[in-house]
């Protein structure tokens, strides 16, 4: 009875943040659309920043 109340637990956890977390080329996030800020430079160098994800993938 205890691992069916865990199951359901897990289950219903799972279907309330499952709207809510995305995952994308960076990692995992809260939000649709990466937010990441590129340009470039006055010399002419590129830049991209990007904001943290919950569980970023690395290279």
């Amino acid at each position: 009875m205890k691992t069916l109340a865990q199951i359901l637990l897990l289950s219903a956890l799972v279907a309330m943040l499952g709207g809510c977390v995305f995952l994308n080329d960076r990692g995992v996030t809260t939000k649709y659309y990466n937010e990441c800020k590129e340009y470039y430079d006055a010399t002419g160098v590129y830049h991209k920043e990007c904001p943290k994800n919950i569980i970023d993938w690395t290279e």
